[in-house]
């Protein structure tokens, strides 16, 4: 078994080697700054190496030049080393001092804003393409420079750029034995055109595969450039993390770059298939590739699928924004299994499902017309093992007696963030200015490092940003103090450990985000391990960051926009007790140590076994027809027998029990009155329709026991008196509220009806002119109805052109197990004259009949009954143990088969 691992990067990228007159480095602007996956000391400072930004802040101490200096000088270590990324999957990393060689993009600028020109331009590129005419992009290089890098020696390096945390989850299931075979599918996060379909391609796809076990995408430069740089970052990221499309700045109405990010999708898919083994296992990870999964799953119908999303997922109010919507759901929606790191982000997922797709959405996943679609929350964690590696490293320990030694008597408060409006730099630096306005004793005894990574954001933020530190330092700084230090650069990796673990605090501010793992190594780096270090330093963390739901509140939680609440977060971290500051170390070190990387991986694919079994479980095409014959043979041998047979669509064609129609057809009543000739026989019909309506259905098949309104009513057979099963005040009491929601949504639904019953209200759109507009509405009624009553124990299910509304504690499952527990206290009062039940056949072929074949599954399991037989006549996946697809005319057959049986008589051994 492999597991194919599917993230936009490979873990490995390629570095030319280029004459001298041409071996000067490049970097891309249309890619992100790139970042390493491993500490190497030998290296020159990644500061000495670039044009550095420095702070725009009065002159102080020199903090601005301090973490440049000697960066990478101390001697190189011998021994194995630890190969480790960056845990934050969307910043960048730690350079080696080392800028790669690599060719530049030959995509064009960036598409026209204006759609229709456009779609002008694409129209005049097909046409000229047709002609043979190859056009040329913006940017291009020349035929000369393109073919140095077609004959050039090239390397494979660790790539500077990808998902860290999940790289570090990889590694750590290898090292434990916990994955033996996997295979990585990405691209190489470089431009890729100038190679063409050169030798040179193939050799590295080649090395590629066979030394790194990957297999290399290779995208069009331009198909990268709009799947990445614009709809990637500037459509996706932004909505996933709430900065909602709704001002002329916004990138979110250029959807033309959307063909783009089908088209990478569409490449990946196709690398995988191409690839792919019976029995493999293909997870794709994060909002890049989000069609993937039904991608692939149009042409493996059944391969095992994981997905997981990195980042937050927003509320249906926000992701509804997007004008393709219904294609990105739809396309996560491929998988067997989809993760994400916070229950708050698999709730809004559900909604939102059952918002825009108008889809059943449960707790546990995603109920579509053909199979079940599993969802779970899992964070995701660091991995410890692999950290303390690093950690151990004589580099890590100089750098920390260096800045204790440069901060002596001062208390630190640390932060690396990337410099966009997500992060909340600018929100954390106001809350500190604050901080230091409102209690003056703790200047110069406190200062704030923040370490701001590069970011593609506007000039506007770091403008801003600039400000607040020139006028925060130029208020309190002195010759031998500095308040704020700003470091529009990254650092090192043993400089960023050591400041982890030199710090009274670290400071989160995120508006929003998937899961902020650098405060997880900022606790692994309190420990108190270092000699001269035993701080259990205070977190200061953003409610709004996925960490915060893991740590149960042992943190000091504060809301970024909320200034004067992060000021006195501030203040309690520094002026928090050593007994507290410990206490709340060790239950956030337990989460950390909980919710590690390993474990997450591990975790994930073993959900991802089960679900995929119990999915092809109840695959119509995985369940045996029903055996006639078998059957029989358990019919004749039985002593009592019950049988509990859906209506609508079971025992007579109509479809819903909506419809007007109440007449049952003849031969349904005949083979009804028929089964009941055998006294040893009780049958139940169950339906979804009044018990009025049922009285006049079956009044001339006397005996038959009823099931109204799916479950609510119980007419037990040869009795002629309804039980109601619920509580009528509380059942008017809810139907109240629904009924007032739902004639909310049927004045803005022409066409639309609202359908009352005893215990069920139904939202009925069968009739609309607008079935689009129609569908939206009732998706948003469904919503509405499910978050406003859930403490009345009601829930709305989106079915077949309606939103029904029952109560969750009654169902055919409930009103079968009371029948059940009726018949078992009657053997107990006469074993006699009643025997015990020995024969159970339940009959449906809708979702509301699930409930009763678990129910009836259930008592097979535990060896209540002898013979259970479980039949679903529809062609949606089911629980059932057997399947008809005759339909109707196939259950009244079996039936009137079983009823011409003779008794102790022995069956034929064919049919």
């Amino acid at each position: 078994m492999t597991v194919f691992v599917c993230s936009l990067f490979l873990p490995n990228t390629i570095n030319f080697t280029l004459p001298t007159t041409n071996s000067t480095p490049r970097t891309r602007p249309s890619l992100p700054t790139r970042t390493t996956t491993k500490i190497d000391t030998s290296q020159p400072s990644l500061f000495a190496q670039r044009d550095l930004t420095p702070p725009n802040t009065p002159p102080g101490d020199g903090n601005d030049k301090f973490f440049t200096q000697d960066a990478g000088h101390f001697p190189k270590q011998e021994g194995p080393r630890s190969i480790i990324a960056p845990n934050d999957p969307h910043s960048p990393a730690w350079g080696t001092g080392k800028l790669f060689t690599q060719p530049r993009s030959r995509a064009s600028s960036p598409p026209p804003a204006n759609i229709l020109k456009h779609n002008k331009a694409v129209d005049r590129a097909v046409t000229l393409g047709r002609a043979g005419v190859r056009q040329p992009q913006l940017g291009e290089r020349s035929d000369s420079r393109d073919r140095v890098f077609q004959h050039a020696d090239w390397t494979v390096v660790n790539a500077d750029q990808g998902n860290g945390g999940l790289r570090n989850a990889v590694q750590a299931a290898v090292r434990s034995g916990n994955l033996n075979e996997k295979i990585w599918v990405g691209t190489l996060g470089m431009p890729t055109d100038v190679l063409e379909d050169t030798q040179q391609k193939q050799d590295i796809e080649d090395r590629l595969a066979t030394e790194y076990d990957s297999l290399t995408v290779f995208c069009k430069d331009s198909d990268f450039d709009g799947h990445y740089t614009h709809y990637c970052k500037q459509i996706l990221w932004p909505v996933f993390h709430y900065q909602i499309p709704d001002n002329p700045k916004s990138k979110a109405y250029e959807d033309h770059s959307w063909v783009y990010y089908v088209k990478v999708n569409q490449d990946f898919a196709d690398k995988v298939v191409k690839n792919w083994k019976r029995g493999d296992i293909i997870w794709v990870h994060d909002y890049h590739l989000l069609l993937v999964p039904s991608m692939i799953r149009k042409k493996l119908p059944d391969a095992k699928i994981g997905f997981f999303l990195h980042v937050a997922f927003p509320s249906s109010e926000v992701f509804r924004c997007l004008a393709v919507r219904k294609e990105l759901l739809e396309g996560m929606l491929g998988a067997n299994l989809i993760g994400f790191q916070i229950h708050e982000y698999a709730r809004h997922f559900l909604q939102t499902c059952s918002r825009l797709l108008c889809v059943e959405a449960t707790n546990d996943g995603v109920q579509l017309e053909d199979r079940f679609v599993d969802v779970m929350d899992l964070a995701i964690g660091i991995d410890p093992v692999a950290l303390e590696m690093n950690r151990a490293e004589p580099v890590v320990e100089k750098w920390l007696c260096t800045m204790q030694e440069r901060y002596q008597g001062k208390k630190l408060i640390v932060a690396r963030d990337k410099l966009d409006n997500i992060r909340g730099v600018r929100q954390k630096l106001l809350a500190y200015e604050l901080f230091l306005n409102k209690y003056p004793e703790w200047r110069d005894h406190v200062v704030m490092i923040q370490v701001a990574t590069s970011t593609t954001e506007q000039a506007e933020l770091d403008a801003t940003v600039s400000d607040i530190v020139t006028r925060v330092n130029s208020s309190w700084a002195n010759l031998a103090y500095q308040p704020l230090v700003y470091l529009k650069q990254d650092i090192s990796y043993p400089q960023y450990l050591a400041l982890l673990t030199v710090a009274d605090a670290l400071m989160i501010a995120s508006q929003r985000e998937g899961m902020n793992l650098t405060c997880h190594e900022y606790l692994f780096c309190q420990d108190g391990k270092f000699k001269g270090h035993n701080k259990f330093g205070s977190l200061i963390l953003s409610e709004f960051t996925g960490s915060a739901s893991v740590f149960g509140g042992h943190e000091l939680s504060v809301n970024p926009w909320d200034y004067r609440q992060c000021a006195e977060a501030i203040k309690k971290a520094l002026e928090m007790g050593d007994e507290e500051k410990e206490a709340r170390w060790t239950k956030l070190y337990e989460a950390v140590m909980k919710h590690t990387a390993e474990h997450w991986f591990t975790t994930f694919l073993t959900r991802l076994d089960k679900a995929y079994d119990q999915q092809n479980s109840r695959d119509t095409t995985s369940i045996p027809r029903l055996s006639i014959n078998v059957l029989m043979n358990q019919y004749l041998k039985s002593d009592r027998r019950l049988f509990i047979i859906d209506y609508e669509g079971t025992l007579a064609s109509w479809g819903s029990p909506h419809d007007i129609i109440l007449t049952s057809p003849q031969r349904t009543l005949d083979v009804l009155n028929d089964i009941l000739t055998d006294e040893r026989n009780i049958v139940y019909v169950m339906s979804g329709r009044q018990p009025e309506e049922l009285d006049g259905l079956f009044k001339r098949v006397p005996g038959l026991g009823l099931i109204a309104e799916n479950g609510c009513f119980l007419k037990e057979f040869g009795s002629s008196k309804w039980v109601e099963m619920a509580d009528p005040e509380k059942m008017h009491a809810w139907q109240d509220s629904v009924e007032g929601i739902m004639r909310y949504y049927q004045e803005r639904t022409p066409g639309s009806t609202v359908e009352s019953r005893h215990c069920s209200l139904t939202f009925n759109y069968k009739n609309c002119e607008d079935q689009e507009s129609a569908s939206r509405q009732a998706g948003d009624c469904a919503s509405h109805i499910n978050d406003a009553c859930e403490e009345q124990r009601v829930k709305a299910t989106p079915v077949e052109d309606a939103v029904f509304v029952a109560p969750i504690d009654w169902s055919k499952g409930t009103a079968a197990a009371k029948i059940f527990e009726g018949l078992q206290k009657e053997i107990t009062s006469d074993p006699t004259h009643n025997p015990p039940i020995d024969f159970l056949m339940v009959v449906g072929d809708g979702r509301d009949d699930e409930v009763a074949f678990r129910w009836a599954n259930e008592l097979q399991e535990n060896k209540t009954i002898k013979n259970v037989t479980t039949v679903s006549v529809g062609s949606r996946n089911t629980e059932a143990g057997f399947t008809l697809t005759q339909g109707v005319t196939g259950v009244l057959t079996v039936l009137q088969k079983l009823a011409q049986l003779p008794y102790k008589t022995t069956v034929p051994t064919s049919s």
